[in-house]
């Protein structure tokens, strides 16, 4: 559904740009951040860690190899992040009204009708990913037909998107205990593949009962420091010889339960580009972010290291423990979409898994 020149974007300094809307007729209000990707739009529209947030896609063509089918492996979608689209709106240079792809099942325009999202086009989205550097990410509103949406959600996010039950995926020989912060289901593809078996369970959720052979902790949406149950249980969990593997929120969350401290970016990391070293070596990685929070770096106790640094602002993307098997990334090594350089993080964390497990 194409309608002309009835919507707006409009940010907390009362910056407008007009366009056209294709997806659902409603106003919404959220947090406006940008994403440079060129392809993955499936993927970031259903990444819970974009929960409460207008997305613009700074890519010029949008739309135009569709959307794929739910068809579902292991108790989870195949083409997509999670079970749902997350993003509160859309905004996008160019709209692909016609679609062209083997795997495509519906338009991205349907796709987003049949959820309730709104979205536009014919706006400048690079204009606006300047000023956002410029400026900082603020909040803003998708305006329909002049009528006013309520604020944005400022609670818990977290809490939104997390599992509300404990889910098992696969009957692979080594147990993982996956804390559910808003997981992006190639996470869970990942681990599978390694001959294990996941335990989802809800971000809040005491485990210090329960049998498992190393402990994952997830991305998700949001500030951190607003999972304080979170947080308290990992700081149980470090404490003990288990193996521990973060991704994203999972890295800022491992500094807090340490003792360390998190900072709010000024405009994010999400892209599929972004350049990190591997501290102590020459190594570089090119990988996939989406974070608007980062761990202080200076702030970290004595018994961790940095792990990765990201070379466009020095800022922290993980950390190791110097004396046992724990660490994290702020990037994704699952990517999906974006490049899968760093899958091997993946298998490290299953050979400390195989190391704790023979004693």
């Amino acid at each position: 559904m194409i309608i002309k020149d009835n919507i707006k974007l409009v940010f907390g300094n009362n910056l407008e740009a007009k366009g056209n809307s294709f997806g659902f007729p409603k106003s919404v209000s959220g947090e406006v951040v940008f994403n440079t990707a060129m392809t993955g739009y499936p993927e970031s529209l259903t990444d819970p860690s974009y929960k409460g947030q207008i997305l613009i896609l700074t890519y010029p063509l949008i739309g135009n190899y569709g959307v794929p089918s739910y068809e579902f492996e292991n108790k989870i979608p195949a083409n997509f992040e999670s079970d749902r689209i997350h993003i509160s709106g859309l905004v996008i240079s160019d709209y692909s009204i016609d679609n062209s792809h083997w795997k495509s099942n519906k338009s991205l325009s349907d796709w987003l009708i049949e959820n309730e999202i709104p979205a536009m086009y014919g706006v400048d989205t690079r204009m606006l990913t300047k000023i956002i550097r410029e400026k900082g990410v603020m909040e803003g509103q998708i305006i329909y037909e002049n009528k006013i949406p309520e604020d944005a959600f400022v609670g818990n996010l977290v809490e939104q998107v997390s599992t509300k039950e404990k889910i098992v995926y696969g009957n692979g020989k080594y147990k993982i205990l996956l804390v559910d912060c808003g997981v992006k289901n190639n996470i869970i593809r990942r681990l599978l593949a390694r001959d294990t078996t996941v335990i989802r369970v809800p971000w809040n959720y005491d485990f210090s009962n329960e049998e498992y052979d190393g402990l994952f902790v997830s991305n998700g949406p949001g500030d951190p420091k607003k999972c304080d149950r979170t947080i308290n249980n990992l700081n149980k969990a470090i404490n003990r010889d288990k193996p521990v593997f973060g991704i994203c929120l999972g890295n800022q969350l491992l500094c807090l339960a340490s003792g360390g401290d998190t900072y709010k970016l000024k405009y994010g990391h999400r892209s599929h580009n972004q350049p990190v070293i591997q501290n102590g070596t020459n190594k570089c990685y090119i990988t996939s972010q989406n974070h608007g929070y980062a761990v202080d770096t200076n702030s970290i106790g004595k018994d961790w290291s940095p792990y990765f640094t990201n070379l466009n602002d020095e800022s922290n993307e993980g950390l190791i423990h110097k004396s046992k098997m724990i660490f994290s990334t702020q990037f994704h090594p699952e990517a999906s979409s974006g490049p899968t350089d760093t899958d091997f993080l993946f298998d490290n964390f299953l050979d400390n898994v195989k190391k704790y497990k023979a004693g």
